[in-house]
């Protein structure tokens, strides 16, 4: 009979969201005939309900995933869950307040991926900051198991809680190259020269500003940047100060992979300006494309790329490294990421890393 191994936390299957999302699609996919899997996923956020994907059992709860209403969906997931499964994943810490409460009455097994240091994040204000480092607290407290996706994040398990935590990062190999196609071309044509990229959501710790003013002074190399710039005040406002500009051209999110990935593939250079929430998906799928690496120097993506990339912490730094840079330096660069990623970044490897611990 196969262990019975619930996953809370995620928007649901099949993945169409993030990086938790995407986790939870190669992990079932890899482990569905090792495991008796169930998913739980939010009907608010699929128009067509599956009752099976990845030959995983899946469950829906009439809430958000995201947001105020995530604590909500997760404790009535963890709730439900209780009632069959031998192992509980929960992923992220917003829902496990419950846990405490969860202990007096249960010895299910709970393994928690605490994702990044959520409070830390700027758009969070004072009680949310408050709620989530309680949440994380109460989360590495009463996990039986402790899942870190970066080398800081297990190091900050251990200084601030005295636990011990198992390092698991992302895979990145699900990413494709592509060449640019015709269509493309023709809807993009400034992609037939040159030009640095990015993809991110519109948010201040994403350094969007700092990348957007280096560009803005330094005219050789163009930027195509990716985003939801309509979801915020600060993204409506970004591209309003940025857009005119002729060498600066701003996307809004693209939801088809293969043309995410003719952009990506096709770039001279990658540049990352995340400055919080521990190994990000989407450097580790540009290392996993070969693509050359700039990045926001913060101790996260620096432990991602194992201190082989470019690094900036200024937009004057990245625009004096954007007219130093040689296309040689690049090259060596963007082989190097390959490596690294695929010896790190791998989902049989991740995979294969959580069989161990369900």
């Amino acid at each position: 009979m196969l262990k019975k191994i619930a996953i809370v936390g995620t928007v649901g299957l099949p993945a169409n969201y993030g990086g938790f999302e995407t986790l939870t699609e190669y992990i079932t996919k890899a482990l569905n005939t090792e495991f008796d899997f169930t998913v739980y996923c939010s009907s608010k956020s699929y128009d067509k309900k599956l009752e099976c994907y990845n030959n995983c059992r899946l469950k829906y709860v009439n809430l958000e995933a995201n947001g105020m209403q995530s604590i909500l969906y997760d404790m009535l997931c963890i709730m439900d869950a209780l009632k069959y499964a031998d192992t509980i994943v929960v992923l992220g810490v917003s829902g496990c307040v419950i846990l405490p409460f969860v202990r007096l009455f249960s010895k299910k097994k709970f393994i928690v991926n605490i994702d990044g240091l959520e409070w830390k994040r700027q758009k969070w204000n004072g009680f949310a900051k408050w709620f989530l480092k309680f949440s994380e607290r109460l989360a590495v407290k009463y996990a039986d198991q402790v899942v870190a996706d970066n080398k800081v994040i297990q190091n900050h398990v251990s200084t601030s809680y005295g636990k011990p935590s198992h390092l698991i990062a992302y895979g990145g190999d699900h990413t494709t190259r592509e060449t640019l196609s015709a269509t493309s071309l023709k809807q993009y044509p400034f992609l037939k020269h040159p030009y640095a990229f990015k993809v991110c959501r519109i948010e201040p710790e994403n350094n969007i500003e700092m990348i957007l003013q280096a560009f803005s002074k330094t005219k050789q190399l163009p930027l195509v940047l990716v985003g939801n710039w309509n979801k915020s005040d600060f993204g409506r406002q970004m591209k309003r100060n940025y857009d005119g500009i002729s060498h600066i051209h701003l996307l809004d999110p693209i939801y088809n992979q293969k043309l995410l990935n003719e952009l990506r593939s096709n770039c001279y250079m990658y540049v990352h300006g995340h400055s919080a929430g521990g190994t990000n998906p989407s450097l580790v799928e540009a290392m996993s494309l070969g693509l050359p690496v700039v990045a926001y120097g913060v101790q996260y993506n620096s432990e991602t790329t194992c201190n082989q990339a470019f690094y900036f912490q200024s937009s004057d730094e990245l625009s004096d490294l954007m007219s130093s840079i040689l296309k040689s330096d690049l090259v060596t660069n963007a082989a190097t990421m390959k490596t690294i990623a695929d010896k790190l970044y791998t989902w049989i490897g991740v995979a294969e890393k959580y069989k161990a611990l369900f």
